[in-house]
């Protein structure tokens, strides 16, 4: 399989660490999706990250690509024996919910990194509004983690742990000073815990400038 898209994305993030749990053989490509839009334009008429082609493509086949990640990740879970999205309710539920607010974090993040970086006079009131949204999530997560026991949001790694992982590190990296880690002591707990790990380290090191 080849994994198309740049690490610094949350949404690329999370594929290449499920990728690298599931012990799936890839080839990365961190192309951008402004500087290499006419490549990944051949296999995403999106030019969106991530894109994944899969085993037994050939070039530039687009039914054997995949966009989103989501929907790759829930691929991914098809070839596995213990998928991080559960197959059974009610656990499969409750991970797709968090996951799913971490992912719109997430967007967001992105959206205001843009709305910022690309515009000499930025909206006001779009800026206010994502802040607000990042804000309202993070608490939210937090509140929903905080009294749970174990290292883990809901007993085994999922989804759920990945997603909030890679959401928090996004917005720290893209918005310095816009959140403080001590205002989110247990998604902070979650971060360090699992970035210290192997498979987030094979990940963060191909992106992470060195300490």
């Amino acid at each position: 399989m080849i994994l198309i898209g740049q690490y610094d994305s949350p949404f690329v993030r999370r594929v290449g660490i499920a990728l690298t749990l599931y012990d799936m053989e890839f080839e990365h490509r961190p192309w951008s999706s402004f500087g290499d839009a006419d490549r990944l334009r051949d296999y995403n008429p999106l030019t969106r990250v991530p894109t994944l082609v899969l085993d037994g493509a050939t070039e530039q086949d687009r039914d054997f690509v995949l966009i989103d990640s989501h929907m790759i990740l829930d691929y991914l879970d098809s070839l596995v024996d213990q998928p991080m999205f559960p197959r059974t309710e009610p656990e499969r539920h409750k991970v797709l919910k968090v996951a799913a607010l971490a992912c719109g974090l997430a967007d967001k993040a992105v959206s205001l990194f843009y709305e910022r970086a690309m515009h000499e006079v930025i909206s006001d009131s779009f800026d206010a509004r994502c802040t607000t949204q990042i804000n309202a999530v993070l608490v939210a997560l937090e509140d929903d983690l905080a009294p749970r026991a174990g290292p883990y949001w809901f007993g085994a790694l999922s989804h759920a742990d990945i997603a909030a992982t890679c959401a928090l590190r996004f917005v720290i990296e893209a918005h310095p000073g816009l959140i403080t880690a001590a205002d989110y002591p247990a998604l902070h707990r979650l971060t360090s815990e699992l970035e210290a790990t192997q498979a987030f380290q094979t990940i963060y090191q191909q992106f992470l400038p060195p300490a």
